[in-house]
């Protein structure tokens, strides 16, 4: 008598559909790379302009005052430590959104699309061997912690051009982000332990 195997998922159209599907995230992979080159130009644009500003031009110096939103009683026609300071905080700003635009190209793609075989590789970044989409939510909220603290110490260095509600609905704002993160990794945790005493 013969028998009729049943046909292996690899080899049912639906779900091998639904498995593909995952390749539409990959424009939106490359949409983050196009995002991330625009803030390269943009620190360069910055950059330039503070170099040009610590040399003396008056017009790089008025870009980077209004880039910044500082405001002062008395007209600058130089640097000054406050208006360095906004300045480097904004690059440090661009940097740790560009990190944070990483972690999400290459872990996400890493998680979700395609593995990139990376292993042996001496530029593997450290953390893409042990990521998952639970380590990769950890990061994520990590990084945001680090890019609202440079926003708020910004704003509190440039505490005299805004209102005492901003000042305070940016602190509540970080305290946010702070106790979301907590959440994220004390759940993380719990569940890493419920997995482990389940091996057992």
């Amino acid at each position: 008598m013969l028998t009729t195997s049943r046909p292996s998922a690899a080899q049912r159209p639906l779900p091998s559909l639904i498995f593909a599907s995952r390749w539409l995230q990959l424009p939106l992979y490359l949409g983050l790379i196009a995002a991330q080159a625009v803030y390269v130009f943009h620190f360069w644009v910055e950059l330039i302009h503070l170099l040009e500003a610590a040399l003396g031009d008056e017009q790089a110096l008025q870009a980077l005052v209004t880039g910044i939103g500082y405001k002062s009683d008395a007209p600058l026609t130089s640097l000054n430590e406050t208006v360095i300071m906004l300045v480097v905080l904004a690059l440090i700003d661009v940097v740790m959104i560009s990190n944070l635009l990483i972690m999400v190209i290459v872990g996400g793609y890493e998680t979700f699309v395609s593995r990139m075989n990376l292993e042996g590789h001496p530029d593997q970044p450290e953390w893409l061997s042990h990521v998952n989409a639970s380590v990769l939510k950890v990061k994520l909220a990590t990084a945001i912690i680090g890019i609202s603290s440079i926003h708020l110490l910004k704003t509190f260095i440039n505490a005299g051009n805004y209102s005492e509600k901003v000042l305070m609905w940016q602190a509540i704002i970080h305290i946010a982000f702070l106790l979301s993160a907590l959440a994220i990794a004390l759940t993380d945790r719990l569940l890493s332990h419920s997995h482990g005493d389940d091996g057992h």
